[in-house]
C-alpha cells in the first residue's frame, strides 16, 4: 500500500496578524499598553490611514520572523491586507514596544524598502594583521516584489585580506529577484589600521592646602586661607612741630648787645 504524500499548502506558511480598530489616542494609550496591546497605524498608497491596536504577544511572535522585510497578512474585521511592519518604536529605557506602523502593499508591484546587511566570513586582514573592521552602513535600499524582499543581504568579508581594503555596493553579488538601489561607490565595510591611543604624560597633582585641626567648637580652616596673625607695630615717630634753635633762621635770632666798657 502506497502512502499518499502530505501536500504542502503555501498558505500554511503565511504570517497572519489580527488587529482591532482603535478609537483611543493621546494619554489614554498608556492604559491600552497596560492591558497588553500595542497601538498601531495602517497606511499605504490609495489607502486611508487607519488606527488599530494589536495584542503584544501576537505581534512579538510574528515580528520575530517577519522583521521589517517579511510579508504579513493583516486581518481586520472581514478584510485581509498584505503589509510590511515598519517604524517599530521602543521605550528608550525599558526597550518595550510602544508603537508600530503597518505599510499596506500590492503583491504584484515592486516596492522600495530598506534591508539590513549581515556580515559573514572571516577577514585575513582582521584576524592575522590586527586590522579593525568598520561597518559603514547598516542597511541598503532594495527594490523588489514584496515576496522577493530578502530578510538581509550577506556581505562576505573573507575577501578582505589587506589593510585599507573595502567592500562597496558594486562588489556585492547580483540577484535576479531584487536590485540594490544605493549608489555603486557606497562603501559597506572596510578594514583600517589599528592605532594605539596616545598617552599624554601625567602632570603632578596640585598640592592640597594644609588643613589645621580645629579646636572643639571651632571650624577647621586651610592654612592658606587662615588670616595672618597681627604683628606688633613699631610706633610711628612723628616729626616734632617745634623747631630747635639750630633750625631757626639767622634772621630770627636776637642781635648781640654790645658790651659796656
Amino acid at each position: 500500500m502506497v502512502k499518499a504524500k502530505k501536500s504542502t499548502n503555501i498558505a500554511d506558511n503565511r504570517l497572519t496578524l489580527t488587529v482591532q480598530p482603535r478609537t483611543i489616542f493621546g494619554k489614554k494609550l498608556k492604559r491600552l499598553r497596560r492591558d497588553g496591546n500595542i497601538p498601531a497605524n495602517i497606511f499605504g498608497p490609495d489607502f486611508k490611514s487607519q488606527a488599530v491596536s494589536v495584542s503584544f504577544k501576537d505581534f512579538i511572535k510574528v515580528y520575530k520572523t517577519a522583521k521589517e522585510t517579511g510579508v504579513v497578512y493583516l486581518k481586520i474585521n472581514s478584510n485581509e491586507l498584505p503589509i510590511l511592519i515598519k517604524n517599530v518604536q521602543r521605550h528608550p529605557v525599558t526597550d518595550h514596544i510602544l508603537h508600530a506602523d503597518f505599510r499596506k502593499i500590492d503583491l504584484k508591484q515592486k516596492i522600495l524598502t530598506d534591508v539590513p546587511i549581515k556580515v559573514v566570513g572571516r577577514s585575513e586582514a582582521v584576524v592575522q594583521k590586527a586590522g579593525v573592521l568598520l561597518t559603514l552602513t547598516e542597511s541598503l535600499a532594495v527594490e523588489a516584489l514584496p515576496i522577493n524582499i530578502p530578510h538581509y543581504i550577506e556581505v562576505d568579508i573573507s575577501q578582505l585580506k589587506e589593510i585599507n581594503q573595502e567592500i562597496k555596493v558594486s562588489d556585492l553579488p547580483k540577484s535576479d529577484k531584487y536590485q540594490v538601489k544605493d549608489v555603486l561607490d557606497k562603501i559597506v565595510v572596510s578594514v583600517v589600521e589599528h592605532k594605539e591611543e596616545e598617552i599624554l604624560p601625567q602632570t603632578a597633582p596640585a598640592t592640597a592646602p594644609e588643613v589645621i585641626t580645629a579646636k572643639p567648637g571651632e571650624e577647621a580652616v586651610p592654612e592658606e586661607s587662615k588670616p595672618a596673625e597681627p604683628t606688633a607695630k613699631t610706633p610711628e615717630v612723628k616729626p616734632s612741630s617745634a623747631k630747635t634753635k639750630e633750625d631757626k633762621p639767622e634772621s630770627a635770632k636776637k642781635p648781640e648787645q654790645p658790651k659796656k666798657s
